[in-house]
């Protein structure tokens, strides 16, 4: 069950990364939003209903989490660049999941949706200084306090591993 949850496994931060390192994980950040469109291509309504997993979220929750998580991130950095140590405001993914638009929106909106996200969010990335990815904010939920360079690498991950829930599910269905 662990495998498919965590296809490409659980996130871990390596350490402070050198400007190359970085470099390359925003470019990995910018390729996400066509990643999950290539994804979720020519699925069908009955195909983005199925859970990726038993008791997991469907296709279809996957898909629209990622562009709702994402924002979150958008305005964490935008925080944690403007104000000393934000404290930032958790959401709750489940409920997330089952509210209405997760259901109702098609699923070429929340494409979109981060497309543009990942689009300004990786033009901050790119003008960040090294100085910038020192900077934090705090986590109530967990209370911690977090750097952007970790959240950096957090958030490729994030990307990633919804995609491979996805893909995992299509290969193990053969769709």
């Amino acid at each position: 069950m662990e495998e498919l949850r965590y296809p490409i496994g659980k996130f871990e931060y390596k350490g402070w990364q050198t400007a190359t390192e970085r470099n390359a994980l925003i470019l990995q950040l910018a390729e996400i939003p066509s990643l999950l469109r290539e994804a979720v291509a020519n699925l069908t309504d009955e195909q983005l209903n199925t859970p990726y997993r038993p008791q997991g979220w469907s296709v279809r929750q996957v898909l629209h989490h990622v562009p709702d998580s994402h924002a979150n991130a958008y305005i964490r950095f935008k925080l944690a660049l403007t104000e000393d140590n934000p404290t930032i405001k958790p959401y709750l993914e489940d409920k997330w999941a089952q509210l209405p638009d997760t259901f109702l929106t098609p699923v070429d909106v929340s494409l979109a949706m981060l497309e543009v996200i990942h689009f300004r969010l990786v033009m901050i990335l790119k003008q960040m200084s090294e100085k910038d990815f020192e900077r934090t904010y705090y986590h109530p939920q967990n209370q911690q306090t977090t750097t952007l360079d970790y959240v950096l690498g957090m958030y490729v991950w994030h990307g990633k591993h919804h995609i491979a829930q996805i893909t995992s599910l299509r290969q193990r269905m053969r769709w």
